[in-house]
């Protein structure tokens, strides 16, 4: 049966049958239209089915059609698996329950959308957990880990996924609805098994049931002895079933071949896992440094000979990319010289004194091969920091900037480790005959190594040596009788060598095994049975000759906006849940839709700027408009993205775009100006202010900027900090406006500091300013109080870009001519960290962005640093005991360091501060009045920060130092947060100062 690729479908019928979970949006089919960072392909429709019954009807619909199905979960895989041009169906979304839990069998059922970590979190207090561990477990699915047969660092100590299958229930690619279990394991009631899946039994074995057959897949797969060979279809191992005992069909174990069968045999809808205990609680994590890769190759093999859980490497080129990263820079304290490969083995023991035996013996062991350079052995957090930096090596190289590439194409080689020193030496040479420096990192343990070559797959050369490449390292593998599919699956881009690697006969029974699930070739066609070409359908070949696109932000950094979106690599970090505990993505961990990840943003930002040929078709794209909707300018992708796809910035920036073209809301204009113009509203007698705080005026302003009826609106003060201090401004507009600045303060003469009063600070909440200045006197310092300087950030937010410009212009030049002899110091994180951020990305003098980067602080940053040289103590505050929550703003985590704020709360004696795991509190400035985001904005809040405040008794003090994340805590949770300056302030005056 052909596969319909061409012809338009009115999928407004199935859409009707699944309730409005049928898609075939520009949204929807721009989010999907790609796949890690080489291929694209633009599906038809995007199916969220919420039950078993909804998959059996789009497999009907479509068979009725010829349209192809592509089982999709979470989309990290890398070779191709999940681009698609019929219809994908996305099992996140609903299919991510747990089914039956029975902690004395050590098994668990689950629907295919559950997230690895999040299992384990669950189970962590039976004391089990589901063993294989890949590098994305914080977001892969148990579906797409059985669609891959994924491994991961652990598979040397527990296994791969094909190991810890149990039982699995779907759909054939005929609609029929069948069982596979592990033969001896008696299902446990929540897995019906069904003696409709005999007939495929029967089937296998008839085409396996001549000894000859068996003996020639043996021989012709990859050696029994690499448990990462996901080459085809899996008939070595049905094959080898037959080795112990005469097998009937009834006994034959199908699940090996769905394992890694990468959705194109079947569609799973309930899977049956084999758990393993936790591993021991002690760990040391033993790390050795190398002059050369040669000389790491060789330790492997000594280093496996121990009891190791994990033996990882990664080689100088991602050590690079780490030390260009903020957030992974810190991570590598490890680092000694220049190693040209890193090996991390790990060791774990039930007692600290038999870790301390293992990690005795093994570094005696490995100093005596006399080959490395550096042993240091790590214990407790810094193992965590060292992994972390071994995890985040995908991602890191996805952020290399400009066309080149490190490829996915041969990055999944595994052979026998005996073999592998001297595989590693000839795939070298190949590497060196095209005139490239590979990447080397993963898994060496277990004799796999991701191995990627630099290429520009935008340059024809480029595009034939990613073939060439590939042909000539499939031809080694196989001289190696290795696999060349360890663990990322064969997907388009190793589809093709299947043959080479097997052999055309047991090609050809593959062939007949897809039939035998899938007549009508259905399920994800053009992987593993009759390929799609490795060469064609580039993602690069949609940007090859796109001119370059104008934009106000200065994306010189990335080669342009439309390279930044390139450098999305589709590893889905942005996918975590809030239990991570990181901020990437809050939209998404509040709604849970794949369109509000940054990686859907970086999609449909591409699409949307290759295929438009006018400047409306780019910008005006309702697409791309709905893909931003819930971008809240939190910057974590800023940070916490390996790949640094700045999604924050480009809303900025597609916000102006938009209003250019006349696309524009009266809220957006108020929410963007009314810090501008709270100096006017301070110039009338307070008087005539009080009405503002009214309940009339706020209904009538909910009305009219469509704010949330709910949410509660600032008041206005009886004085701002200026009018504190008797320095009225006189308002003046444009250019020659001259800011106010007081003369300084009396009190201990020190270092002179210059103390920015942002527009928040002193119009909403003077309180704070004059908290932050009397600290600051206390504590000796000489402070210049600089008022008057909008901080731009409103109008940043909602795309003022010229207006902001103008301002950003007026405050560097400020700072140039009055504040030389000290540092700016800012008391509201999102008006101070522009200065390092979209400060450098629009000032129009960019010497002096850059140097006032390194001369603001806010105010904690700069006293943690005082604190750290010993000029500040303890000595000075109370030493009264108090608790304290503490919730710090997205730009401070993504921009500053948490640990600032953390360090000054911890000086006075008595205080014992404790950090709330939260990411965005939700209200990121507008977004939680807007009427239209209330309910996402509490969403947010209600994942972390919310309960947090919620449960802290009376005793304890709430501390958030930005102005929305005190307004969303007392919104939500009637509890009023401080300024952590506040606190501080009043841990002097215990002491009488």
């Amino acid at each position: 049966m052909e596969i319909n690729t061409q012809k338009p479908f009115d999928f407004s019928e199935l859409d009707q049958k699944l309730a409005g979970n049928c898609h075939w949006d520009d949204l929807h089919l721009m989010m999907y239209a790609t796949d890690a960072s080489v291929y694209r392909n633009r599906p038809k429709a995007v199916v969220y089915p919420k039950t078993d019954e909804d998959v059996a009807t789009v497999l009907a619909w479509c068979a009725q059609r010829q349209i192809s199905i592509t089982p999709r979960a979470a989309g990290t895989s890398l070779a191709g698996q999940c681009v698609s041009d019929g219809v994908v169906l996305d099992v996140c979304r609903y299919l991510n329950q747990i089914i039956h839990f029975d902690a004395q069998q050590k098994t668990i059922t689950v629907q295919p959308g559950v997230v690895r970590d999040d299992l384990n979190r669950y189970l962590k207090p039976h004391g089990l957990f589901f063993g294989p561990n890949t590098s994305t477990s914080s977001r892969s699915t148990l579906g797409g880990m059985v669609g891959n047969n994924s491994s991961g660092t652990t598979s040397i100590k527990f296994g791969v996924t094909r190991d810890k299958v149990l039982a699995l229930s779907g759909y054939l690619g005929t609609g029929e609805f069948v069982t596979f279990c592990r033969p001896g394991f008696h299902s446990n009631g929540q897995i019906e098994v069904q003696k409709k899946g005999q007939h495929i039994k029967t089937s296998v074995f008839d085409l396996l049931s001549e000894a000859t057959t068996r003996q020639n897949i043996i021989q012709q797969y990859p050696k029994p002895s690499i448990h990462r060979r996901n080459t085809g279809y899996a008939l070595d191992l049905l094959a080898a079933q037959w080795e112990d005992h005469e097998t009937q069909p009834a006994d034959l174990d199908i699940l090996p071949l769905i394992c890694g069968s990468e959705g194109t045999l079947m569609i799973s809808t309930a899977l049956t896992l084999q758990l393993d205990e936790l591993p021991p609680e002690h760990n040391a994590l033993v790390v050795l440094q190398y002059s050369s890769m040669e000389e790491c190759m060789l330790d492997v093999v000594t280093a496996m000979k121990h009891d190791l859980y994990t033996c990882e490497l990664i080689d100088d080129v991602v050590l690079d990319c780490t030390a260009q990263n903020s957030l992974y820079a810190a991570y590598r304290f490890f680092v000694k010289d220049t190693p040209k490969a890193v090996l991390f083995c790990e060791l774990r023991d039930v007692t600290l004194e038999g870790l301390s035996r293992q990690v005795d013996e093994f570094c005696l062991d490995l100093k005596n091969q006399n080959r490395a350079y550096a042993v240091q052995v790590l214990h407790g957090e810094d193992i965590d920091r060292a992994i972390k930096l071994r995890i985040a090596g995908l991602g890191l190289l996805g952020a290399m900037v400009g066309d080149k590439k490190a490829v996915a194409c041969i990055e999944d080689t595994a052979v026998s480790l005996e073999d592998l020193p001297e595989f590693i030496q000839a795939f070298t040479a190949i590497m060196k005959s095209f005139d490239q420096k590979a990447v080397y990192y993963a898994h060496a343990g277990a004799g796999e190594l991701h191995l990627r070559p630099i290429l520009n797959l935008k340059e024809d050369q480029d595009k034939k040596d990613f073939r060439a490449i590939t042909q000539a390292v499939s031809t080694l593998v196989k001289q190696y009788r290795g696999s060349l599919s360890g663990e990322h699956g064969d997907g388009i881009v190793r589809s093709e060598f299947i043959k080479e690697q097997i052999g055309e006969e047991n090609y050809n029974r593959l062939v007949e095994i897809k039939k035998i699930f899938d007549p009508q070739g259905l399920l994800n066609p053009g992987k593993i049975i009759d390929p799609w070409p490795m060469d064609q359908r580039f993602r690069a070949a949609q940007t090859k000759n796109i001119e370059a696109i104008n934009t106000k932000y200065d994306f010189s950094a990335q080669q342009g906006i439309l390279r930044l979106s390139e450098q999305c690599n589709g590893s889905g970090d942005c996918r975590n849940s809030h239990e991570h505990h990181g901020m990437l993505c809050p939209s998404y961990q509040a709604t849970k839709n794949e369109r509000d990840t940054t990686r859907a943003r970086a999609n449909v930002l591409r699409e949307v700027l290759s295929s438009g040929d006018t400047v409306m078709e780019r910008w005006g794209s309702n697409a791309l408009n709905e893909a931003f909707d819930l971008c809240v300018g939190c910057k974590a992708c800023h940070n916490e993205c390996p790949s640094k796809v700045d999604m924050a910035t480009v809303k900025s920036e597609l916000q102006h775009q938009r209003r250019k073209l006349g696309f524009s809301k009266k809220s957006d204009w108020f929410y963007g100006h009314n810090s501008l113009y709270y100096k006017y509203l301070f110039n009338i007698p307070s008087l005539l202010r009080r009405p503002l705080n009214s309940d009339f005026f706020a209904k009538v302003l909910k009305s009219f900027y469509n704010i949330a009826p709910k949410r509660s609106l600032p008041k206005f003060p009886e004085n701002s900090f200026s009018q504190i201090l008797g320095k009225v401004k006189k308002a003046k507009s444009g250019a020659n406006h001259k800011p106010n600045e007081d003369r300084p303060c009396k009190g201990n003469k020190g270092q002179k500091v210059y103390l920015w009063i942002d527009e928040f600070s002193d119009y909403l909440e003077p309180e704070i300013a004059q908290d932050a200045h009397d600290l600051l006197v206390v504590l000796g310092y000489e402070v210049k109080c600089i008022t008057g300087l909008n901080s731009a950030r409103a109008l940043l937010s909602k795309g003022f870009l010229d207006k902001a410009i103008s301002i950003i212009d007026e405050n560097l030049n400020y700072f140039e001519a009055h504040c030389q002899e000290g540092p700016v110091l800012g008391i509201e994180p999102s008006a101070l960290f522009g200065v390092r951020d979209e400060y450098l990305r629009l000032a129009s003098d960019q010497s002096l962005a850059e140097k006032w980067k390194s001369k603001a602080f806010i105010v904690e940053e700069f006293l943690a640093g005082e604190i750290r040289l010993g000029r500040i103590t303890k000595e000075l505050f109370t030493d009264q005991p108090l608790k304290l929550k503490l919730h710090l703003h997205c730009h401070q985590k993504s921009l500053g360091e948490v640990k600032d704020t953390f360090d000054l709360l911890n000086l006075p004696a008595g205080y014992r501060p404790t950090i709330i795991p939260s990411g965005c509190c939700g209200m990121a400035g507008s977004f939680g009045f807007e009427n239209e985001h209330y309910q996402t904005s509490i969403a947010m809040a209600e994942l972390h920060v919310l309960p947090a405040a919620r449960r802290a008794g009376p005793e304890t003090i709430i501390v958030a130092n930005g102005t929305s994340c005190r307004h969303q805590i007392e919104d939500g949770a009637q509890r009023k947060a401080l300024h952590p300056i506040t606190v501080m302030r009043r841990a002097l005056a215990e002491t009488g100062f």
